[in-house]
């Protein structure tokens, strides 16, 4: 009896000495900790490349720039089309740091994101608000550009059975004023993994 004992303890003890332990990982590394479904380092990857792409883009400099004139892009909502549930508010959100970081634009959020500019505007009548700290009407600014896209996801097999998995990335930034384009991105995120494995 004792000696099923000890070997129960020895089997559990070797069983705890396998256990992963927790620790940090660089989440932007796209070499190692490669995962099917569309990742941290996946979004920072195409949403980087694109900033850069927006920020370099001549057409996207304003006029008084030298003076510090700065266009201001809303972003709309970015579709997923992909099998996956993913906020893609983690592209977007980095899209817009890296574009506010570039000192050459400026991101509105008075519209749809951020309520609160309107709903400060509502205290205009309230009592217990000194009324002349009340933001005024006729001063919100709306937006030059308007930021939309997508993010597709295409699956195939292969010969041997794995899976070739494509994400797109498609972005459009589009001029309010006249409604074209003034430029428009796409990155592809391919990976293959075993056919057994899911993406989503």
């Amino acid at each position: 009896m004792k000696k099923l004992t000890i070997a129960a303890v020895v089997a559990a003890m070797s069983l705890v000495g396998c256990k992963t332990t927790t620790s940090y990982i660089d989440a932007a590394d796209t070499t190692t900790n490669v995962v099917a479904a569309l990742s941290y380092a996946d979004f920072s990857k195409a949403a980087n490349e694109m900033a850069d792409d927006i920020i370099s883009n001549k057409l996207m400099t304003h006029p008084q720039a030298d003076v510090g004139g700065r266009y201001i892009i809303y972003v709309s909502g970015i579709e997923n089309d992909t099998m996956q549930r993913l906020d893609t508010d983690q592209l977007t959100k980095s899209l817009r740091v890296k574009l506010l970081q570039s000192g050459k634009f400026l991101v509105t959020t008075a519209f749809g994101e951020d309520d609160a500019t309107k709903k400060m505007r509502d205290l205009k009548n309230s009592k217990m608000v000194k009324q002349a700290s009340v933001k005024g009407d006729n001063q919100v600014l709306a937006p030059d550009f308007s930021l939309s896209g997508k993010i597709l996801q295409r699956d195939s097999t292969l010969d041997n059975g794995d899976t070739r998995i494509e994400y797109y990335f498609q972005m459009s930034l589009t001029n309010i004023e006249n409604g074209l384009a003034y430029w428009e991105g796409e990155r592809v995120v391919g990976k293959v993994a075993d056919g057994s494995s899911v993406s989503w």
